[in-house]
């Protein structure tokens, strides 16, 4: 997939992205691995790489400080839109996220975002079931040995 093009939809605030800067690393039937620097940098956050499990509903990204430093893993859920003719992903966020410190600790965030954006229309009952069945999937394997060979798809990355 030479010059796959990817875009970040939000549904909270409604807008499309173009990752122009992101530079993708590996990309395969299952994954796209991409590192990239913070659109809108943060106090500690600067860069960091993401891999995008195309089958699985979720985006797991390692978000780093400016010296490489792990501040915490954050995998959105979400799902994907492939353009063939474009050889683009549109890669729309279904609001809830979850984020790992790097002392394990585990935290479910948005779940209020979903539900406003669900009583508000913007996000239809089909997307709603996908979101909260991939957030499921997701939960099981972060609370599984899986969590750490997903994580190893980006440590290889980060030397």
């Amino acid at each position: 997939m030479a010059n796959l093009t990817l875009y970040r939809k939000r549904i909270i605030p409604d807008e499309c992205v173009l990752l122009k800067d992101d530079v993708v690393l590996q990309v395969d039937n299952d994954t796209i691995v991409t590192k990239w620097n913070a659109l809108r940098p943060k106090k500690d956050l600067h860069h960091g790489y993401s891999c995008y499990y195309l089958k699985e509903g979720f985006k797991m990204s390692k978000f780093l400080d400016e010296s490489g430093n792990l501040l915490y893993w954050y995998f959105d859920i979400v799902e994907y839109d492939f353009h063939g003719n474009e050889n683009a992903y549109v890669v729309t966020d279904l609001l809830v996220d979850v984020i790992i410190n790097p002392d394990g600790f585990v935290k479910v965030v948005d779940l209020d975002e979903l539900v406003a954006a669900f009583d508000t229309g913007q996000l239809s009952d089909y997307q709603l079931k996908k979101a909260l069945l991939y957030l499921n999937n997701l939960l099981s394997a972060v609370y599984s040995p899986k969590l750490s060979s997903l994580q190893f798809n980006l440590n290889q990355y980060d030397k």
